[in-house]
């Protein structure tokens, strides 16, 4: 593969004096899924230089943007199995009541 794909790198880090977890979704362009992972950590280690007491977890995942992004198109995508209903499932993953958006 020659050509430059779009990728999306979900990475998340720990901000030590708040008491929260951040999930930071960034946009690269790169020859394959490990270069744009590479980038994206490299940037996540940036971003905990300039803020203090935030730090990078160790945790970055990947989904190759299938079309060039504009309005509508898909960036990240996450497949679970999971017998929990609609729900339930929610809760235990997106709408905990601890989250902060903005």
């Amino acid at each position: 593969m020659t050509d430059l794909d779009w990728y999306s790198v979900r990475c998340v880090f720990r901000h030590l004096s708040l008491g929260v977890y951040e999930e930071r979704v960034t946009l690269w362009t790169a020859r394959s899924l490990d270069e744009a992972i590479s980038r994206a950590v490299s940037e996540a280690r940036e971003y905990c230089e300039v803020l203090e007491e935030v730090e990078y977890v160790n945790f970055a995942e990947a989904f190759r943007i299938s079309e060039v992004p504009g309005e509508g198109v898909e960036v990240f995508s996450l497949m679970r199995e999971s017998e929990m209903p609609p729900a339930e499932y929610v809760h235990r993953f997106f709408d905990t009541g601890n989250e902060r958006t903005g």
